[in-house]
């Protein structure tokens, strides 16, 4: 009998369940035998997408606060993609709601995942052209800053001690290598 190439998941099991965490027990049995139990953050199947968008040459920002680390943080608007919408339909959502423009142009440059040893969540890393003022009204508990960040001093923003996250680390990487500048 051909032994299995990856781990079996043997049981999955509801541990806790607020209103944004859903967190799964899971009982993992390797190749070799060795079982263990793990506990993992459980996201929606549809992810989240966080938008780099260019105008001209600049990058455009936001600048709000992260609860997660306790302070500002510099970084490129994001947020979760709702049930029955595409990653299109919420960049495009995203982008006027935190930066106030809507994309007339939208490339997917990759998708990560976020601690994969313990979460299952993912991010759509996405490009935004062709910029049109056409700002919505979102969800945010306070107005962010929007900042506008020459592409040109890339280096300086990862040397920014607010721009720490690593989706955003992330994201401006595949945006250079999409542009041909790394």
């Amino acid at each position: 009998m051909e032994k299995p190439s990856h781990p079996t998941i043997l049981s999955k099991k509801p541990l806790a369940h607020t209103r944004v965490f859903k967190v799964e027990g899971l009982e993992i049995e390797y190749p070799n035998r060795t079982r263990v139990q793990f506990e993992r953050l459980v996201s929606s199947a549809e992810g989240a997408v966080l938008i780099v968008p260019l105008l001209g040459d600049d990058l455009i920002l936001i600048r709000e606060y992260a609860a997660g680390v306790g302070r500002y943080e510099l970084g490129f608007a994001k947020g979760k993609i709702d049930p029955g919408e595409s990653w299109r339909e919420a960049a495009e959502r995203e982008a006027r709601e935190e930066i106030g423009y809507r994309p007339q142009s939208l490339a997917q440059l990759d998708t990560v995942t976020l601690a994969a040893g313990y979460m299952s969540h993912h991010t759509h890393i996405v490009l935004a052209e062709e910029l049109v003022e056409d700002p919505a009204e979102g969800d945010e508990p306070e107005p962010l800053e929007v900042i506008r960040w020459p592409l040109k001093n890339w280096a300086d923003l990862l040397a920014h001690p607010e721009f720490s996250e690593g989706r955003a680390y992330a994201a401006l990487l595949r945006l250079l290598h999409h542009l041909n500048r790394v």
